[in-house]
């Protein structure tokens, strides 16, 4: 049987009326008979087809595995596959009914299939889609152009995509000096980016904290003395200038950097909101120009800085990643929580996870796809970790600012800067940016946030991807996903659990758009809204923030999680980290699992 609160997490009714209901998971749900037992139906479907190729009587009877896989996000997943693929036993664990973590596909709405929290792809490293061979897994990318479309009130508009000569007519009807700079500056963030390249697919060199032979002392420092030539060798390739210049964009903030840059209030605004998305930062905020680079270093098929939907929703791609670790013998379970870790009272070392329902699942190592914070705050004793490490995990910066808001609508928003047309154009295509016609507009709606109030007007990106991929919505109809900045995690105004107060904050962010396209909130047939307490409940996202941890200069690389221990191996023996709030960070790369099983790979080989 059921239970209500697995399809209380949307909001439904008629189209031109809104009405509030019950709850679940911070969410809320208003839907008329038919449509609410239509949506149980649905959901039984879910959850009888759910990704599951093993259960808990197979967990239990298998004596001991070779390696447990604490969440089945896509990190995870990609850590699973890598070391399937090498021959060992590998189980993975997930806690809800489907696969995915933050990149999970759900049909909450009858007919619409929402990518709940992550929306788009570009920073899944080349090396994983080729090695895992997602392709051949059902891995389909939909390429976007034009990429970015910036509606204005005074009737402009500024459409930004791959081609050169688009973008210099578009920028040359704010600027003509702008036109002429933005090649320059998408060339430097492109070499910036190939420097990068070598430290996003590598381990990072950190320092080895058990003894070893002298052997193993000669081969860690030929590998660090490696690691470092490469790098100087790479900074010598981009030569003194370019050197400065990127470290000026890793330290300054979006703002200094594009001021720098460009005079068009419009094009800066456009460009900063890659600086701060995800994060409580401004763009005034020092360091927010690395963010700004974290968000164009991806790629899509070759192409740099292009970013791409995917057919099916974002959970097509942990579909074909779990396909991949299926394949090689990778054991996957659903609805199976975690407890806590199982630990030897003489050893100190990891044996395997307890669930939540008692079942033991022994193990050589854990790989934990989790945050640091629930990894070590919540299933692994304070007393077997050191006191300062404890520490630092426990202070680490989860702020979030982020609120999605999935929609299906039944019409294509029409923007009074555009003529009127039934059919998606240009500007249905890419990331539409609401409420940021200027740098200062975006600062304004951060210092609201700092103040505990979700923004007045929130910064708003909108994307429809419907209009390429039509899987995902009825004829006619389309999914419309907000990712909407700023909401604190708690207001001094409301709580996220008060069915008015978030009604109040979407009609917010649904007027602020109808001010942009008139009509569109009388298209919506319903939603699913996530605040930062959603996402940390429902997909465990501490804080509800998006990247693991924040993705500031003090919380990357040989900093990330906590200064000592970037190196996936943590202060538990047998106990690895293998999800965003490990280096390279955020997003959906693929990166911290594949690191994370070549050093789990390497462990396993010196321990033999």
């Amino acid at each position: 049987m059921l239970n209500d609160s697995y399809y209380r997490g949307t909001k439904i009714f008629p189209p031109m009326k809104l009405s509030n209901g019950g709850n679940l998971c911070g969410g809320r749900s208003s839907a008329r008979p038919d449509t609410r037992e239509t949506q149980k139906k649905m959901w039984r479907r879910c959850l009888s087809t759910s990704t599951v190729s093993g259960s808990r009587e197979a967990l239990a009877s298998k004596k001991k595995w070779d390696a447990v896989v604490v969440g089945g996000g896509h990190n995870g997943l990609t850590a699973a596959a890598y070391l399937a693929r090498s021959g060992l036993s590998v189980a993975v664990l997930e806690r809800r009914h489907l696969i995915g973590g933050a990149a999970v596909t759900e049909e909450l709405i009858p007919g619409f299939k929402f990518s709940r929290c992550s929306y788009l792809q570009s920073l899944l490293r080349p090396s994983v889609i080729r090695e895992l061979e997602l392709g051949r897994h059902g891995l389909k990318l939909l390429k976007r152009n034009p990429s970015s479309f910036t509606p204005c009130i005074d009737g402009r508009y500024l459409l930004l995509g791959p081609d050169a000569d688009i973008n210099h007519s578009e920028i040359s009807k704010f600027s003509e000096k702008d036109a002429d700079a933005y090649p320059r500056y998408e060339n430097q963030l492109q070499n910036f980016c190939k420097f990068m390249d070598s430290l996003l697919d590598s381990p990072t060199p950190e320092t080895v904290h058990e003894v070893l032979s002298f052997t193993d002392q000669m081969r860690d420092k030929l590998q660090k003395s490696a690691f470092w030539a490469h790098c100087l060798q790479q900074a010598l390739a981009l030569g003194q200038k370019d050197m400065v210049a990127f470290v000026d964009l890793l330290l300054s903030p979006a703002s200094k950097v594009l001021n720098n840059w460009f005079e068009s209030d419009v094009l800066k605004a456009t460009l900063a909101t890659d600086g701060v998305i995800g994060t409580m930062a401004s763009v005034h905020t020092p360091g927010s120009g690395y963010v700004l680079l974290h968000h164009v270093m991806g790629e899509t098929d070759g192409d740099r800085g292009i970013w791409s939907y995917v057919e099916g929703g974002m959970g097509s791609v942990s579909l074909a990643i779990s396909n991949t670790a299926r394949e090689a013998g990778a054991h996957i379970v659903t609805n199976a929580e975690v407890l806590q870790l199982m630990i030897n009272d003489e050893s100190g070392a990891t044996e395997g996870v307890l669930l939540a329902d008692g079942t033991p699942v022994h193990s050589s190592v854990v790989l934990s796809n989790a945050t640091p914070y629930r990894t070590f705050m919540e299933l692994v004793p304070q007393s077997s970790l050191p006191e300062e490490f404890h520490r630092a995990i426990k202070n680490t910066d989860y702020s979030s600012g982020t609120t999605k808001i999935n929609l299906a609508v039944d019409r294509l928003p029409q923007f009074q800067c555009c003529e009127p047309s039934l059919e998606a154009g240009p500007q249905h295509v890419g990331t539409i940016h609401i409420g940021s016609e200027s740098m200062e507009e975006i600062d304004l709606a951060c210092r609201d946030a700092s103040n505990g109030l979700p923004s007045r007007r929130p910064l708003i990106e909108m994307t429809i991807p419907s209009v390429l991929d039509k899987t995902i919505s009825p004829p006619g109809k389309h999914v419309i996903n907000l990712f909407i900045q700023y909401t604190p995690y708690k207001s001094s105004e409301g709580s996220w659990e008060d069915s008015a107060f978030r009604e109040s904050f979407a009609q917010r962010c649904f007027s602020l758009i109808d001010e942009y396209a008139p009509g569109f909130s009388s298209s919506i047939i319903g939603y699913d809204m996530l605040t930062p307490p959603d996402l940390e409940r429902e997909f465990g996202l501490t804080g509800g923030n998006i990247f693991h941890g924040a993705m500031s200069l003090d919380s990357l690389f040989l900093m990330r999680p906590v200064n000592g221990w970037s190196g996936y191996r943590t202060p538990l023996q047998g106990l690895y980290l293998c999800g965003s709030g490990t280096h390279p960070g955020g997003g959906v790369m693929g990166a911290p699992g594949r690191n994370a099983a070549h050093v789990v790979l390497q462990d396993m080989k010196k321990s033999s």
